[in-house]
């Protein structure tokens, strides 16, 4: 029987959901039917799922969805599939069913799924419902909260995109004990960017309770969680679609992104380049600012090492490498890099104003270090 164990509404008007956090969501029909089935009263649901988490999972959720016309689509898994080519099948899949505009999407899988889900939500027939359930650390504290969708071109991360809410998001934190340890830490990358850009109190329990949350303790579980999601929460319903303070949660993704496009998309894990990314925000932060000092930086450092984060970019490269993916970048204005720093632990802003000698500095003192 599964256990509820937090509800955060994200307000939204007519467009806000739920985010129910609880252990054995998926086995709980009752859970099921409330969140996906009665609340929502959809004739046809096609569930998009990838090859690694369908014989893990897909069995338990179409139990609960009999009596429907359910489809599935089970995508190739990997970052290096968030592409058009993959966006069609799920297209294909709906056509081929002939789902209608009252059809719902469910996103069952990771950050990848998600936002593959959601962006094909978005475009069929012009818009339908989507929800989700997201089976990764990095997807339930991030990518399935707040309507960003989309994919990736050779040239650019998450370029081609819209932003499209779910209906829902159900977390099962019992997913997350089969998540291989390198993609919980990626997702742990996240959670720690939630402290660093807006709740102090919060970064130095993650200092305290690094080695409980490693260990898979469920109440520590939990609470990130929950407190990640709220965080995203409150920036969101403040401004949805990133016209100013949005473009926070974008901590250290400016830098990561560049790593992430480089070194070909799955090479490195998207948490794993947003560590380093941070790790260069808040550098650049110190440099810019003499009274922020050089202590956070160590703090990071210590956080991200316990889960086996890296702190460095990727041998060969270069300062030009970063500056030419960083200048492909949604949160640009004209010609100007906008970064995402802090002006203290607990609160970010988004500048371009820097000198850029000093952005060549920083780049400088990382290259060559891993």
């Amino acid at each position: 029987m599964g256990k509820v164990l937090a509800c955060i509404e994200l307000e939204l008007g007519d467009r806000g959901y739920p985010i129910v956090i609880g252990s054995g969501l998926l086995d709980d029909v009752d859970t099921i039917k409330t969140y996906l089935r009665d609340k929502l009263a959809y004739q046809q649901v096609c569930i998009v799922t990838n090859e690694t988490i369908a014989p893990i999972y897909l069995e338990r959720l179409l139990s609960s969805l009999t009596g429907l016309q359910v489809e599935t689509c089970i995508l190739p898994d990997g970052e290096k599939y968030k592409n058009l080519d993959t966006l069609n099948q799920i297209f294909t899949c709906l056509l081929q069913a002939r789902f209608n505009r009252k059809a719902c999407l469910i996103a069952l899988g990771g950050g990848v799924v998600g936002d593959m889900t959601g962006f094909a939500a978005a475009c069929y027939q012009r818009g339908i419902d989507f929800i989700q359930i997201p089976t990764t650390l990095l997807s339930q504290v991030d990518s399935s909260v707040g309507g960003k969708t989309g994919v990736n071109h050779l040239l650019g991360k998450n370029m081609i995109g819209a932003f499209k809410q779910p209906k829902s998001v159900v977390i099962d934190i019992d997913v997350l004990s089969t998540l291989p340890a390198i993609e919980f830490a990626a997702g742990m990358a996240e959670v720690i960017k939630y402290g660093l850009i807006w709740d102090q109190a919060f970064f130095a329990w993650l200092e305290q309770n690094a080695e409980a949350l490693k260990a898979l303790e469920s109440e520590a579980l939990a609470f990130a969680i929950q407190k990640s999601c709220e965080i995203k929460a409150s920036v969101v319903a403040e401004d949805e679609t990133e016209q100013g303070l949005r473009a926070i949660l974008n901590l250290g993704h400016t830098f990561g992104h560049a790593i992430e496009t480089h070194s070909g998309y799955g090479s490195w894990l998207h948490g794993q380049a947003v560590a380093v990314g941070m790790r260069m925000a808040v550098r650049m932060s110190s440099w810019l600012d003499e009274n922020f000092g050089e202590e956070l930086e160590a703090r990071l450092v210590r956080l991200l090492e316990v889960f086996e984060l890296p702190v460095y970019p990727p041998d060969g490269m270069n300062r030009n490498d970063f500056l030419t993916h960083m200048a492909v970048d949604k949160k640009n204005l004209n010609a100007d890099i906008r970064l995402v720093l802090l002006d203290r632990l607990g609160q970010a802003k988004i500048t371009s104003e820097y000198p850029v000698s000093t952005l060549n500095r920083l780049i400088d003192s990382f290259i060559g270090q891993s």
